[in-house]
């Protein structure tokens, strides 16, 4: 007797019932399976990306801001900060290493960052093709950036102003790629690297500007006041060469007479006694804000973890309420299977086969539900990240299967146990004479 064979007969013969009770267990199944894809990867990643990094001095406003746009790059930044009080900060004898990062300008959405290499040593970055950037306006392309636009070394891109496609573009100068680099699953495979003195000279203003505001200050009768003629790709120095042919500061800040800025400092410690002296020293005695992002994050994940609490309730709920299904249709069908399964008994099946019978119904609806439940949420996890483009969504990987996610289809078979027990038992208490003699 084929016992598997009849179940499934019996499934099949009320579709709707059984489509719509394995449809409400998918669906809390599904949303289980989101959150785990999500909780999982998301802690990974966010870890990784600050793996390195002590602390993050910025331009006062939100600490939770200053960590989500200097080591995440998800942000606004909260502003620039002096460059002349930044390297005084490096000279603290409680710092080991300082990277500077300039940011404010964007290629198709994707972020430009300014720094040195040390920033590329932090993150163990290294190259599929070319080198790093040695002069001005070069840069190295993350993996994600490459493979997304089509970008290889050599290819030349204009910049634009702020963090988001749509500003004005900076057109006076165009970016070279000098190298693109290996996936490394973080951060920089999304970023635009350059050098500090890239995004200092990109802003740095045109000489037609210098001209046009000139002629809008004086009258009509009034002689414009003498410009000093420049060409900003031939700006001579002392040495004989162009300012943007001149090497670059790979490592520290870049070395310049004039007053400048960066936007944040990523730091690191040199001894433990650090983490209790330097944060409050920059907060309260310098006009920068420092925020640690182990502190920032782990409150970021206390906050998310009250809305990952609810969804997980509301999946629960669904689950309970397709266990409560699952045994309705069974108790129901029981009802009216009762003559068939006086049959069973008469022609030799046993009554722990009866048994066996309707709790494999009720775990082939829960493993139905489980499977399909699963695949929903890599479904749903991958149509959010092709929503995502250039946030930290974007980089979760919907297809990668969990550990975790075999717990799922154990617990689903565990409703489906439970919501047969009662419905096997009296399929057990069966009485062959008195179902014949009924009918």
């Amino acid at each position: 007797m084929n016992l598997f064979k009849i179940s499934w007969k019996y499934l099949t013969f009320r579709p709707l019932s059984t489509g719509l009770n394995v449809f409400l267990l998918a669906l809390g199944l599904a949303i289980i399976t989101v959150l785990l894809l999500i909780q999982d990867q998301f802690e990974k990643k966010m870890n990784q990306d600050a793996a390195g990094i002590d602390l993050v001095v910025g331009a006062k406003g939100s600490p939770l801001q200053l960590i989500l746009s200097s080591v995440y790059h998800v942000d606004f930044p909260t502003g620039n900060i002096k460059m002349e009080e930044a390297q005084k900060l490096s000279r603290n004898r409680l710092v080991k290493n300082i990277i500077p990062l300039a940011l404010g300008d964007n290629f198709e959405g994707f972020r430009i960052v300014g720094t040195n290499h040390d920033y590329l040593e932090l993150y163990s970055a290294e190259f599929a093709e070319g080198k790093p950037w040695e002069v001005p306006f070069e840069v190295v392309i993350g993996s994600e950036i490459a493979a997304k636009l089509n970008l290889k070394p050599g290819a030349e891109f204009t910049s634009s102003h702020g963090i988001s496609v749509g500003s004005h573009d900076h057109d006076e100068h165009k970016f070279v790629v000098s190298g693109i680099l290996k996936p490394n699953g973080n951060v920089v495979d999304r970023l635009i690297l350059t050098s500090v003195e890239s995004v200092w000279y990109a802003h740095d203003e045109a000489p037609e500007a210098v001209e046009l505001e000139a002629s809008e200050t004086t009258g009509p009768n009034q002689e414009m006041p003498e410009v000093e003629e420049q060409n900003p790709q031939n700006e001579a120095r002392e040495d004989g060469h162009s300012k943007f042919h001149s090497p670059i500061a790979k490592t520290g800040f870049p070395l310049t007479d004039e007053d400048r800025e960066v936007t944040t400092l990523l730091l690191q410690y040199r001894n433990p006694i650090a983490a209790v002296q330097l944060p409050r020293m920059i907060n309260s005695g310098t006009s920068m804000q420092a925020a640690s992002p182990s502190f920032e994050m782990s409150r970021l994940f206390e906050l998310l973890g009250v809305g990952i609490s609810l969804l997980q309730g509301l999946a629960f709920v669904l689950i309970a309420i397709a266990g409560l299904g699952i045994f309705i249709a069974l108790y129901n069908s029981l009802k009216e299977r009762k003559y068939d399964l006086a049959i069973l008994r008469a022609i030799g099946a046993s009554r722990n086969q009866l048994l066996a019978l309707i709790f494999l119904e009720g775990s082939m609806l829960t493993l139905l539900g489980a499977i399909l439940g699963i695949g929903l949420g890599h479904v749903f996890l991958w149509l959010l990240v092709s929503q995502g483009d250039q946030n930290v969504v974007a980089a979760l990987q919907p297809w990668i299967f969990l550990k975790q996610e075999l717990w799922i289809v154990a617990y689903a078979l565990g409703v489906g146990v439970v919501a047969s027990i009662i419905p096997a038992v009296s399929a057990y208490q069966t009485s062959i004479a008195k179902q014949l003699t009924k009918a």
